[in-house]
């Protein structure tokens, strides 16, 4: 028992993460952490007797060796028997579970270890490390075992036989045979089982001890949270006082201190502007004050009530949200009705007074006073910043969110949606189908948590006045406005339509949210320079993404860097970045960056490149040297730090970003 655990110990790390490779990728990476730490620590034999019997060898001396080498053999024998047991465990629950009889301890949530509150993953890893996971996702159980057995334990096919057959393995031949067909390395990836696939096995990608952590569905606990707390607070204030606690007149039409008889009417829903459904053909503006009034609820006074009397006075267990500088008071007149129905089970109203659009949300039945926090509902109110919105700002609004999807009420001029995933550019956009009233079908939100960035829908809207090739994509950042992407120059940014314009986008694509929550209105990707790269190693790009916000300030600039490379979504390499910097804009569109880069003969440069304007760019400090084109490319140390400038034809100074 004392070698089993001192084996165990020693070992943990390496343990773990064979358990973490051979269990099942279907039971996703926060289950598949926990279940490995399960299995390891579960492992050591249940009691003396086991050990006795021919599990672990006892401490014996080989033929002309001392005590030491006898020791040496007794922990091998440990270690070998305790990666025995956890093997087993690890294949067991990979098992599908059978009707009739009963599962196996490891073919159950572990009970211990638990996290409450938190996701827990692996550090995500490379391109090589991806299209690992992919080929052992795609594997049996027992073939995944025997590729792992290979890389990581460094085993012979005899030995790997002999464990997979004690661990109950079906077929151990067939396991070989695919685990050897899986490490034969395909034109698209440098994968193998050989040699190749031994440091791709111990990265941090498949390391369960090396972890990242995220929070659950946090908006779901405060719900259940806020709840209880509204529904405790209304039965005992009710039962004590017997006084409405909304603060609403008995009707439920408008809170009861508003004797302005102006406010009141704004909270008027019969008096609520109904714009007819053709009214955007012939208007001389093309934006949100002309969407027609749609839904399945547009005449249900009594939601239109409660939606405009929680608007002009919130309760505490309304949950509200803001885009930055937006104001969250009561409606200025009566608003416009853009939209009331149902969507994923929860009533929404969708409101527009000229500077906002204003989302509400109830879930339970209403209650008879116009509360919907009567009858243990909740209500949730949205405001987003829209003034000075054009036709192709006001393409979409997020109408939903439910299980991490989202759901746009398009436009009115508005022909067809698809799907785009920003991260496979030569891939065709998916159709998406649209309801009556405008309401696309769920799409998953590239803004939800995850453990790493592989995907990135996009929504693809066509309009009446645009030709096919020049559909737009709008990306959702967390807000009611979906941002629109272009790409181009700053003073003639165009919609992503070319095959240039996807490629450029899939390696940046991951670097979006960091606009998150910030009220961004568009965001534009302009290539403004190409470098060839030292020692021929191609030419890069050098790309600059700028967040335009609705309110003016709070723009975002970042310049990446994007080496050649054989993956059309490898991500860029982040080079600079600033916050209200006018770099990449309209007012100046001049920019400058630079990296450190490292050639493939292991030599490092320090690598700069500036907009077409500049005619010099010069490095001072730990490197130094200067250009007479926008580019340059110096011999530089690992570790070397040094100060970009540049000067443009007229003789100015251009600072480097950030």
């Amino acid at each position: 028992m004392e070698q089993a655990e001192a084996a165990l110990v020693e070992h943990y790390p390496r343990l773990v993460r064979l358990a973490y490779l051979v269990l099942p990728p279907a039971l996703g990476r926060n289950r598949r952490v926990l279940t490995a730490h399960a299995l390891v620590q579960r492992s050591l034999p249940r009691g003396r007797a086991a050990v006795d019997g021919p599990g672990i060898p006892g401490q014996r001396g080989a033929p002309g060796t001392g005590t030491g080498a006898g020791i040496t053999e007794a922990r091998r024998a440990s270690y070998a028997y305790v990666r025995g047991r956890v093997l087993r465990q690890a294949l067991d629950a990979g098992r599908p579970l059978r009707r009739f009889a009963w599962p196996s301890r490891a073919q159950l949530p572990p009970l211990l270890p638990r996290v409450w509150g938190l996701r827990l993953f692996p550090r995500s890893g490379g391109a090589d490390e991806l299209a690992l996971d992919r080929r052992l996702s795609a594997l049996p159980g027992p073939a995944r075992a025997a590729f792992v057995l290979r890389g990581l334990e460094g085993l012979g096919d005899l030995e790997v036989r002999e464990l997979l057959a004690a661990a109950g393995a079906d077929d151990v031949d067939t396991a070989l045979r695919e685990a050897t067909d899986a490490g034969s390395p395909s034109p698209a990836s440098s994968v193998s089982s050989g040699p190749v696939s031994e440091p791709l096995l111990h990265s941090t990608e498949f390391d369960p001890c090396s972890l990242q952590a995220r929070p659950t569905d946090l908006l779901r606990r405060r719900r259940y949270r806020r709840a209880t707390l509204a529904t405790t607070t209304a039965l005992v204030c009710a039962a004590l006082f017997g006084v409405d606690a909304g603060g609403r007149a008995p009707d439920g039409s408008a809170p009861a201190f508003t004797g302005n008889p102006a406010a009141r009417s704004a909270l008027d829903p019969a008096k609520v502007r109904r714009i007819g459904p053709t009214a955007w053909r012939t208007a001389q503006r093309t934006d949100f004050s002309v969407w027609p009034a749609r839904g399945q609820l547009v005449t249900d006074s009594a939601l239109l009530r409660r939606a405009l009397a929680v608007w002009a006075q919130p309760g505490r267990a309304v949950h509200i949200t803001t885009t930055p500088a937006t104001p969250s008071g009561p409606p200025m007149g009566s608003p416009q009705l853009l939209y009331a129905g149902e969507v994923d089970g929860v009533r929404v109203v969708l409101f527009h007074d000229g500077l906002r659009v204003v989302r509400y949300a109830e879930t339970g039945e209403g209650g008879a006073g116009g509360d919907p926090g009567e009858d243990g509902g909740l209500a949730a109110l949205d405001f987003a910043r829209t003034d000075g919105a054009d036709e192709a700002a006001s393409g979409a609004l997020v109408v939903g969110r439910s299980d991490d999807n989202v759901r746009y009420l398009t436009a009115p001029w508005v022909t067809g949606t698809a799907v785009r995933d920003l991260l496979a550019p030569t891939v065709p956009a998916r159709p998406l189908r649209r309801d009556a009233d405008g309401v696309t079908d769920p799409l998953p939100s590239p803004t939800a948590p995850r453990a790493s960035c592989r995907s990135w829908d996009t929504l693809e809207v066509g309009t009446a006045g645009t030709p096919s090739p020049a559909r737009r994509l709008l990306t959702d950042l967390g807000e009611l406005t979906p941002a629109r992407l272009t790409s181009g120059p700053p003073g003639s940014p165009e919609d992503v339509s070319t095959p240039a314009d996807r490629a450029a986008w899939a390696r940046t694509a991951c670097l979006l949210p960091s606009a998150r929550a910030g009220g961004v209105r568009s965001v534009n990707s302009w290539e403004f320079a190409r470098q060839p790269l030292p020692e021929s190693n191609g030419t890069a790009a050098w790309l600059c993404t700028r967040a335009e916000t609705w309110r003016g300030p709070g723009t975002r600039v970042l310049a990446h860097f994007q080496a050649p490379s054989q993956h059309p979504a490898a991500p860029a390499a982040l080079a600079a970045g600033a916050a209200d910097s006018p770099a990449c804009g309209t007012r100046d569109p001049r920019v400058l960056a630079g990296v450190l880069w490292k050639s493939r003969a292991g030599h490092w440069f320090l690598l700069a490149a500036g907009a077409p304007g500049l005619r010099a760019v010069t490095a001072t400090g730990g490197v130094s040297g200067t250009s007479k084109t926008n580019t340059l490319a110096l011999p530089a140390l690992e570790d070397a730090h040094a100060e970009l400038h540049g000067r443009t034809e007229d003789g100015r100074k251009v600072n480097s970003l950030g």
